[in-house]
């Protein structure tokens, strides 16, 4: 699933028609036939239905998940009602402009009329008043109710609330983490808690709001931190801590244009440039990995050597004596050898970084020495050129108005993980040889990517409302079903 487009990087609306493939094989299917109970907590963003509303196709249970609770998408400033909206903001400015200009066109065809210069035909002015009336409520009736038809709570196949009640959404993720693992505690299980934390627009409990020094942003770090803690201590307290994997980490970097005033609300990369959606920097894609498994890994190691994402679907297969898919590449790598001090290489000699479609940058470990070469294909643009994010834009292209560099931008990532320091064949003698390697290295992974159908293809994503979710009759939707009663603690 990905983009050739910078409008539509993402699913957009629950009303859409992308999603997960059916035909992909996910780590829960893989754990589920291997007679693992498995749950996903929090949010999906996958897509959902592709004919019907309620075909539900992508949704988590047809891609190997027993239990679902949460969003089936994801979190947006429009998902709270005071905060300024952040889908297609500069295509709705014009959208709005153009709707005023068309709504005053019926009124300027009724001056001639009443100031008995000519009389414009009535028919004239009903049908360029419905144009305009069309217009609107074409638009109108998916960007104008994104938090009713987007920010929703689902269990399973049921709506529970919509839209949903944020202030209550973090303590009824965590209850149903806990009463998942207290249910499946006598057997194999796979919990997927995907965290709403650290998203914008920062939903965080009225407790923890001010706990932090670094203001919501720290506040909704701490609240994720309880959360971690509530569960592991569930893990420690029926004695399942010796037995149970657990891998904490994220999915991008801090997003540096999302800012309140001087206030960081998307985080911050400390010593790496750049942030999330930016294809290649440091600072986007470097993330923590903490894996904590007592009697199998050793505690307190440090592990420098890079790795991927990807590497979660082979190493749950290898732990968990599953078989890969054969029919197609895996990138990934099992991680446990490498976590168990067995090696101390992930087997990954080259990772490919992309922005959508579009290939942006390189890394290449050395098989015989701690090297780690990063060449960039494609940069962004940044505004200001100073700054070091694409804070006029809100999120950087993918293509278009970005930097393209023949030769590319080469750094030595294990010395200078800040890349500020730009390495070019008059100060670097392995210069040409690097950037060879790596283009072979690039023709070699191109050989291995298939066509698919684009997910993400204007048609996709645009909203269609015979594919929104309802709870109630359409397109007046709307429900709270959920019990607010809340367990003590949370």
């Amino acid at each position: 699933m990905s983009s050739s487009f910078n409008m539509n990087r993402a699913i957009l609306w629950l009303g859409g028609s992308g999603g997960l493939p059916t035909n992909e094989t996910t780590f829960a299917k893989m754990l589920q036939q291997r007679g693992y109970r498995t749950g996903l907590i929090g949010k999906w963003h996958q897509g959902l239905s592709c004919a019907s509303r309620n075909d539900h196709c992508y949704h988590p249970l047809n891609h190997g998940f027993d239990y679902f609770f949460g969003m089936p998408f994801t979190l947006l400033n429009e998902c709270q009602a005071t905060k300024t909206p952040e889908i297609h903001r500069a295509l709705r400015i014009k959208l709005w402009i153009s709707s005023v200009a068309l709504g005053l066109v019926p009124l300027l065809l009724l001056i001639p009329r009443f100031a008995g210069w000519f009389k414009v035909p009535w028919t004239v002015v009903i049908i360029t008043a419905l144009v305009a009336f069309l217009f609107f409520t074409t638009w109108y009736s998916s960007y104008g109710f994104i938090r009713r038809w987007n920010c929703i709570l689902m269990r399973n196949h049921e709506i529970i609330q919509q839209p949903m009640k944020e202030e209550k959404v973090t303590s009824l993720i965590l209850k149903e983490a806990l009463s998942f693992i207290e249910k499946y505690k006598h057997g194999p299980f796979l919990l997927f808690v995907s965290f709403l934390h650290v998203h914008i627009p920062l939903v965080t409990k009225e407790k923890f709001v001010g706990r932090s020094k670094y203001g919501l942003y720290g506040d909704n770090v701490e609240e994720m931190d309880w959360m971690v803690g509530k569960i592991l201590d569930v893990i420690d307290k029926e004695y399942l801590r010796n037995n149970t994997l657990v891998y904490f980490t994220s999915d991008h970097g801090g997003r540096l244009e999302s800012q309140e005033g001087k206030s960081q609300l998307g985080g911050w990369n400390g010593m790496y440039k750049g942030g999330k959606g930016m294809g290649g920097w440091e600072g986007g894609i470097r993330v923590p990995g903490i894996f904590r498994w007592p009697m199998i890994l050793p505690a307190g190691g440090v592990i420098n050597d890079p790795t991927s994402l990807m590497d979660i679907y082979p190493t749950l297969s290898y732990v968990a004596g599953a078989i890969l898919p054969l029919d197609r590449v895996i990138d990934g790598k099992n991680l446990m050898p490498l976590l168990q001090g067995r090696v101390f290489q992930s087997g990954h000699e080259f990772l490919f970084h992309y922005c959508g479609i579009y290939l942006h940058t390189v890394r290449w470990h050395q098989k015989d020495c701690d090297t780690v070469w990063k060449a960039h294909y494609v940069t962004p643009k940044f505004q200001p050129e100073e700054g070091r994010a694409c804070y006029w834009s809100g999120l950087c292209p993918c293509s278009g108005d970005v930097n393209y560099h023949d030769p590319p931008l080469l750094f030595d990532i294990s010395r200078d993980p800040s890349e500020e320091h730009l390495l070019t064949p008059e100060n670097e003698g392995l210069f040409d040889a690097v950037i060879k390697k790596m283009e072979e290295a690039v023709k070699e992974h191109r050989r291995t990517l298939m066509p698919v159908p684009q997910q993400f293809s204007v048609f996709n994503t645009i909203w269609k409302p015979w594919l929104q979710p309802c709870c109630g009759t359409f397109p007046f939707c709307g429900c709270d079903k959920e019990d607010d009663t809340l367990p003590t603690g949370l």
